[in-house]
């Protein structure tokens, strides 16, 4: 049987830690938690390979993760790859605005991207624009 002691500090240490969490998770390696404004424009988007483009278009793309975060108005950006079909890529992206997912679509890295694509990917991207609710940024 644990003593009254031991049942106090465990009681404090998770008190503690379920107090820190919230602080600690507003910011994590370049993902700018504060910086995302209630409305924030999200963006969702889909690529599928061409049967036997997969590593292409993988290896095509991979160079744009460190690239999209570098940008100063990017505020979220994640390049995932489906388990269960291979060759199936999502996007995650979270900019302030729409004005700045435009301008990081203008950019020449990304068209250079877009232009590879029909070499690549079956249908091009499709694309779910999001907006970001119960956020205030802190």
């Amino acid at each position: 049987m644990m003593s009254r002691t031991r049942m106090i500090l465990a009681f404090v240490a998770t008190v503690s830690l379920a107090g820190a969490a919230p602080a600690a998770a507003q910011e994590r390696d370049g993902v700018r938690y504060r910086a995302i404004p209630d409305g924030a424009y999200s963006v969702v988007a889909e690529v599928r390979a061409k049967p036997g483009k997969e590593r292409a278009l993988r290896e095509a793309t991979l160079p744009l993760v460190a690239l999209v975060r570098s940008d100063p108005k990017n505020l979220v950006y994640f390049f995932q790859e489906d388990r269960e079909t291979p060759g199936r890529f999502i996007f995650y992206e979270v900019f302030a605005t729409r004005d700045d997912f435009e301008a990081h679509n203008a950019m020449p890295y990304v068209q250079q991207w877009f232009g590879r694509l029909p070499e690549l990917a079956e249908g091009g991207v499709m694309v779910r624009r999001l907006e970001i609710l119960g956020h205030n940024g802190g």
